[in-house]
């Protein structure tokens, strides 16, 4: 965890043991890539006290939530240790666990980081209907699961100047003044830049003392790539950090030059992290660029992603990737909530010419 937890000066960070079975696609697990080395938490960390705004929030790990971190087989995986590797093909067959949450408190889920040690496996669909009618596409979370529980939807609004998705808890309510709308995700006039917000309110209507401020909650910023159309994109993504109680600190920009991307451009990084997307390699074989999804990844595409920290490039903060026309996995870890990592994908849908 000390990779999300930023302390003074991150200088705690080391390199983790690159796999020697990374590009091994033999074994389709679906367990979290993980170094054995270090706690990831401390990558993430940025000191200092809990804001006193979070402290009534219990950090209750989901009903039924399993730790796949505790099994040996899972931590020789990455490893470059040989011995105990074949353990895990038996688990191959086996559905791999996710949380089971109850709906009434859905919406604590979808805003809460992953539990440590538990990657949260999704999969997201995209609904073409009403396309014909200049309609856009609704995308839709669920838990990849037996339940197939429902997390989130989001769609595109109409008649914006800029990209902005609306994400909400109710799969038939998407709109802004709804009670269940949760977060949006809104990019700059090229498409390349977006930031993610939950559901408080603009600095320009707030309260005397900015308790209702709404929060940033990511940032992206998508690379033009020197190849023009073609190969891999490059991504940032830009995350407030974690305090000393694993809990997000608040970023509340006053104003467009106090937030993520202006922090980030500016390279103020108190209390923020950067991530970046795991570059893809070059497969003379397939003639194309290839990253190692461990099975959750059947379709070769643009989209097809997964977010690191450079300090630790094998702890696989979130993946997201195609299964079928309309289908994709997300798979996401701790220091990252629901909303974060499907907002993150959404970006990767919007129609950046510069990026493709």
């Amino acid at each position: 965890m000390s990779m999300f937890q930023v302390k003074k000066e991150k200088k705690s960070k080391k390199k983790a043991a690159t796999s020697s079975d990374e590009e091994d696609d033999s074994d389709s697990s679906t367990k979290p890539i993980r170094s054995e080395k270090k706690n990831p938490a401390s990558l993430f960390q940025t000191g200092g006290d809990p804001p006193k705004e979070k402290k009534s929030k219990k950090k209750v790990p989901p009903k039924g939530a399993e730790s796949e971190e505790e099994t040996p087989e899972t931590l020789q995986k990455n490893s470059n240790k040989k011995g105990k590797a074949k353990k895990s093909k038996k688990q191959k067959e086996e559905r791999p666990p996710s949380p089971v949450i109850e709906v009434d408190n859905l919406e604590e889920f979808v805003l809460q980081p992953a539990p440590q040690g538990v990657t949260i496996k999704c999969r997201v669909t995209r609904d073409k209907k009403g396309m014909d009618r200049g309609l856009y596409p609704t995308y839709y979370l669920h838990l990849d699961n037996d339940k197939k529980v429902f997390l989130l939807a989001g769609r595109k609004r109409k008649k914006s100047k800029t990209s902005n998705y609306l994400i909400s808890i109710d799969p038939t309510d998407l709109s802004r003044g709804g009670e269940n709308f949760i977060g949006k995700l809104r990019s700059n006039l090229m498409g390349t830049r977006f930031t993610v917000f939950d559901n408080g309110t603009n600095p320009d209507r707030a309260n005397a003392d900015w308790s209702n401020v709404r929060q940033e909650l990511s940032a992206v910023v998508y690379e033009t790539n020197v190849l023009g159309f073609k190969g891999p994109r490059k991504m940032t993504v830009i995350i407030p950090g974690m305090n000393t109680d694993c809990e997000r600190v608040p970023i509340r920009p006053r104003n467009d030059n106090d937030g993520l991307l202006m922090r980030w451009q500016n390279r103020n990084m108190d209390n923020v992290i950067e991530l970046h997307n795991k570059a893809p390699v070059w497969n003379d074989e397939t003639q194309s660029y290839v990253l190692n999804f461990h099975g959750r990844v059947t379709h070769a595409s643009v989209k097809n992603f997964q977010i690191v920290h450079s300090s630790d490039p094998e702890y696989i903060v979130m993946q997201f990737g195609r299964v079928a026309d309309d289908a994709f996995t997300m798979d996401y870890n701790y220091p990252l909530c629901a909303v974060q990592a499907f907002a993150i994908a959404l970006s990767s849908f919007d129609g950046k010419l510069a990026c493709e």
